[in-house]
């Protein structure tokens, strides 16, 4: 096992959930092509006029509370987020050696905290789909939050409900504007996930360590 994490030193893991444990294929396909799709077909035009519309859209609404809102979009885009995400959720995916890292959590007696942008709804589909609840202690969304994770008032609120303790925590995230503030907050430990979507290739930090897989920080006992 290399040496990016010092487990001995860590009490609390705190988890993105898309492009982390997650595939982000299944948002990209979901919100860049399936959405603009349907919504063309809502007004009759063509599919890359819709994209063109959305995609506008999303961009105003980047590091915003709106950005994962799926009950906003709904109401922007006259579709209904929720019934289209159930709709293709069968291609929700958890990268692999994300089961081993857990279960190496769960054996370390490790608090586990899932801290995410989604809204609580496409939590709850995603987790429906994939077995990973189960291995966390808490779960905190943006939305019921009120503040994004690019906010310091997210971290003040995920301290208050999890009681993590700063300088012995470890936070991975695919986002490094999000590992930033984290950083800026007072985090100890983080960690870049590098292999967010299976169909991108990224390079690894330059700010941050590393890691394409959670086998990289996952100890194997002889």
């Amino acid at each position: 096992m290399n040496n990016k994490v010092i487990w001995n030193d860590i009490d609390f893991v705190l988890l993105d959930m898309d492009g982390t444990l997650l595939d982000k294929y299944f948002d990209d396909y979901f919100w860049e092509e399936f959405v603009p799709e349907q919504y063309a077909a809502l007004k009759n035009i063509p599919v890359d006029e819709a994209k063109a519309t959305l995609y506008a859209g999303y961009k105003q609404q980047v590091g915003k509370l709106a950005w994962t809102d799926i009950h906003y979009w709904s109401d922007r885009w006259g579709l209904d987020i929720p019934m289209l995400k159930e709709s293709v959720a069968d291609r929700v995916a958890v990268h692999e050696g994300v089961f081993p890292f857990l279960e190496f959590l769960k054996t370390e007696n490790k608090t586990v905290a899932l801290l995410t942008n989604a809204h609580m709804r496409s939590v709850d589909i995603k987790l429906s789909r994939v077995p990973l609840r189960p291995f966390f202690h808490h779960i905190i969304s943006a939305n019921s939050v009120g503040s994004p994770k690019e906010d310091v008032g997210f971290w003040e609120v995920a301290q208050e409900q999890i009681g993590f303790d700063k300088t012995r925590s470890l936070f991975v995230d695919d986002n490094e504007t999000i590992l930033l503030r984290a950083q800026q907050f007072g985090i100890k430990n983080l960690i870049f996930k590098t292999y967010a979507s299976s169909q991108v290739t990224r390079d690894p930090s330059k700010q941050f360590v590393s890691i394409h897989n959670f086998s990289e920080i996952t100890p194997v006992y002889a």
